[in-house]
């Protein structure tokens, strides 16, 4: 049996998701016990140039379509027709838990990540696109204010752009606020399934960029631990404090990311080539929900005032959310991914 599955299999509370929204890398995860999909804007442009034979009778055919439409307007109708197309293959398991497994998050337009009203109402329009939509916008502070407002409205969103614990609670507040308003309005909350991303792989590759540019001699294996350090702080944390959101563990780079949190009630999203790394691993598929990162390893790792704003539960307040190194990097590469993929339109649309 391949890891993934005996993952799934054996750790059902440990939700395995597929790090993108090509139907044929949705099918092999699916297979392999995944029960979930997401996608942002660099995905998406990986996925069309990776299978544009496939999708490029479609661009052609929207641009004879709608003459009038902008390559935004064209971007966006790709983004929403693919990511539609991937959450058929969902559908099936979002029916059969009611609304707890078989989503696939759309992300909202990057430009949009310091106004709440604009991701709101994106994050409406997405939501639209399937039943078993998810809505991803990054955890700003105007992202903590739009997921309150978008959980009021019952969508379920998933919180992107995150790395540290002080985001996590911030989003798992923001949602318990948006759900209690639910609640006091005799709305329904069961089919809801509020997810909160961490990007741990991410962290480690800015701790690794802050120790070289500091030239600072530091033990290079230590680096490997702060994303799965912060990761399981942040859920002991929203286990003491009952929060409905759930975990997801993102941005992969290396195998701690799924070794050390099988059995946790998280969500892992796996990239496809991840996923045949693991399946094809010798790793033991053991319970590891009691594990913690080693307090040696932790007292390292603390001596970087970086991975201490991450770490630390008032490490940061919502006004520096934006600010953080991780986060900086990350928005520009989904700005830069998607001013690509609007060029890729234009090539079509511009000839």
């Amino acid at each position: 049996m391949n890891k993934l599955l005996e993952t799934a299999m054996n750790f059902p509370q440990t939700e395995i998701w597929n790090d993108s929204c090509s139907c044929a890398e949705l099918q092999y995860a699916l297979d392999n016990g995944a029960c979930g999909a997401t996608t942002n804007p660099v995905i998406v442009g990986n996925v069309l140039k990776k299978e544009l034979s496939q999708w490029e009778p479609m661009i052609e055919e929207l641009i004879l379509r709608h003459p009038e439409a902008t390559e935004d307007d064209l971007a966006w109708m790709m983004i929403k027709a693919m990511g539609q197309k991937a959450s058929l293959l969902l559908k099936p398991e979002f029916e059969r838990t009611r609304g707890q497994r078989g989503r696939i998050s759309f992300q909202t337009n990057a430009k949009y990540y310091t106004n709440a009203e604009l991701m709101i109402q994106h994050g409406e329009e997405l939501a639209a696109v399937c039943e078993n939509s998810q809505i991803k916008a990054p955890a700003s502070a105007a992202g903590i204010a739009a997921y309150e407002e978008l959980t009021y409205r019952g969508i379920s969103i998933n919180a992107t752009v995150s790395f540290t614990v002080a985001q996590a609670l911030a989003t798992a507040e923001a949602v318990e606020r948006g759900l209690r308003r639910r609640e006091a309005e005799g709305l329904d909350i069961s089919a809801m399934h509020p997810v909160c991303t961490i990007m741990a792989g991410r962290v480690d590759d800015h701790l690794k960029k802050q120790v070289a540019d500091q030239k600072l001699l530091f033990p290079p294996e230590a680096l490997e631990w702060a994303g799965v350090a912060i990761v399981k702080k942040a859920l002991k944390l929203y286990e003491q404090r009952g929060y409905r959101t759930k975990l997801l563990i993102a941005a992969f780079r290396n195998p701690y990311s799924w070794h050390c949190f099988i059995g946790d009630p998280v969500i892992l999203t796996i990239p496809h080539d991840w996923q045949l790394r693991i399946n094809h691993s010798d790793f033991p598929v053991e319970d590891h929900h009691e594990f913690q990162v080693d307090e040696a390893t932790i007292r390292q790792l603390e001596t970087l005032e970086e991975f201490r704003k991450a770490y630390d539960e008032q490490g940061q307040c919502p006004e520096d959310f934006e600010h953080y190194g991780a986060f900086t990097k990350t928005m520009r590469q989904f700005l830069d991914g998607y001013d690509d993929l609007v060029r890729l339109i234009r090539g079509y649309k511009v000839k």
